[in-house]
């Protein structure tokens, strides 16, 4: 919608500057935008789709966002489980079209909202706010113990500066997180950026969900942040068998990694990197 970054006046203060007239300069800076995006799920016919989501994302590729969440949350499986996905217009003047509404499928069951299952979400963590960790160790329906991709370390310490170059809404504002899917041979397929790292993640599934591309075998996901348990959960969720992270995993990241048979790469700088689960998948 145009709304991914804003402009917005600062003071710039520089004490290193030569000229001690120019330390302190008023001019304009350019912000990633932060908008509640409301999902709405519910079967076809007559009345509005209930509520089931809010999160605090940078606005673009919000149908894919939807889908995105939806399927890395067990609530649909394909595709095919979703009849219709549209932006709605909010109760804001101007209209922001903060709302996806959402249609299943006429199989497809109604999600139910369960106090286990908290779904308002910020930029900084999807999962905030669940009742436990079981609420969400949702299990994906691809095996990707099994997949025989390998990728040479060496073309893995190229793609942190692949993402990088693709990363427009970064160069503008320094805040944006991304998500990008490579190719065993390191083609960037698909790139997405949000202040939410998870949205970023969300955006990147959705999109393969709604092009039919599941499970991702054979490609590995790369985020420009740290690999959290509901990052490498999202990626098991798409059938992704690789994901690299330019900062650390957690714990729980490298237990759900090891549970899914997943590679689960950190650190990933310059010419070195840590594999901490799935190292065979990392070749010489």
């Amino acid at each position: 919608m145009g709304r991914a970054t804003d402009r917005r006046g600062v003071l710039r203060v520089d004490l290193d500057a030569t000229d001690a007239g120019r330390t302190r300069v008023n001019r304009p800076d350019t912000l990633a935008a932060e908008e509640p995006l409301e999902i709405r799920v519910g079967p076809a016919g007559p009345g509005r789709r209930r509520p089931l989501a809010v999160t605090m994302r940078t606005p673009g590729a919000d149908l894919d966002l939807a889908i995105g969440f939806l399927l890395t949350e067990g609530l649909i499986r394909s595709a095919d489980d979703v009849s219709t996905a549209q932006l709605c217009a909010g109760t804001e003047t101007p209209n922001t079209y903060n709302v996806v509404d959402v249609t299943l499928a006429p199989d497809v069951p109604d999600p139910a909202t369960d106090v286990t299952r908290h779904f308002q979400t910020t930029s900084a963590c999807g999962v905030c706010g669940k009742a436990s960790i079981d609420a969400v160790r949702t299990r994906s329906l691809f095996d990707v113990a099994d997949d025989p991709l390998a990728v040479p370390a060496a073309l893995l310490a190229e793609l942190p500066a692949r993402l990088r170059a693709g990363q427009r809404g970064f160069d503008r504002t320094g805040g944006l997180h991304a998500a990008g899917l490579f190719s065993a041979a390191g083609e960037l397929v698909m790139l997405r950026e949000d202040v939410g790292r998870h949205n970023a993640v969300d955006k990147v599934i959705g999109w393969a969900v709604r092009e039919r591309r599941l499970p991702l075998t054979g490609h590995l996901l790369l985020v420009s942040g740290r690999a959290s348990f509901e990052l490498t959960q999202k990626a098991w969720m798409a059938g992704v068998p690789l994901l690299a992270a330019v900062s650390a995993p957690s714990t729980l990241a490298v237990d759900v990694a090891t549970e899914a048979g997943l590679t689960l790469v950190g650190f990933l700088r310059g010419r070195t990197m840590n594999v901490y689960t799935g190292i065979h998948r990392v070749t010489d």
